[in-house]
């Protein structure tokens, strides 16, 4: 099984923290799961809506609200009923079934860092995840090949009309 998977189920049942539907594991520990950087000492999840009022029931003085975005904060976690006001079935989209949790995909991993790019932490995360994009998902092919004329990209802004290379 993945460290990072480990890390978080072994931290859910040190806090004792059980959920009806499986919560989506986002942020940092998503971008350590998928390779990109290490995570910071927090843990993000997004939860069902019904598995947030069961837990602010349960810790009404761990509430937290950013703009309209209800969490809870427990321990090392910080547990989201939504993320720009985007809820747990957003996010379930491809997730991928770890066991009892489920991590965020790669798109909608994305997604939450453009919904939050002004913040410069994000704005990192951004930069971090294009280079991941284009190492695991770029044609190699294709690049060989635009390597090669360079030099004519570069003296011509970019653009080549009717295949008229000049390097």
């Amino acid at each position: 099984m993945n460290q990072v998977i480990d890390k978080i189920e072994s931290s859910l049942k040190d806090n004792g923290l059980l959920f009806n539907k499986k919560p989506i594991v986002i942020g940092g520990m998503a971008m350590e799961y998928y390779g990109m950087r290490k995570s910071g000492a927090d843990i993000d999840l997004i939860i069902s809506s019904e598995d947030y009022l069961a837990l602010a029931e349960k810790y009404p003085d761990q509430r937290k609200d950013i703009y309209g975005d209800l969490g809870m904060v427990i321990g090392e976690f910080e547990i989201w009923r939504s993320i720009a006001l985007l809820d747990y079935n957003f996010f379930l989209k491809d997730a991928i079934d770890e066991g009892n949790l489920l991590m965020v995909s790669l798109d909608r991993l994305l997604l939450m860092r453009v919904c939050a790019m002004e913040v410069e932490k994000y704005k990192k995360d951004l930069i971090t995840m294009k280079e991941y994009y284009y190492e695991h998902f770029r044609n190699q092919d294709f690049l060989h090949e635009a390597e090669k004329h360079s030099a004519s990209y570069d003296k011509s802004g970019g653009t080549i009309f009717g295949g008229k290379y000049i390097d």
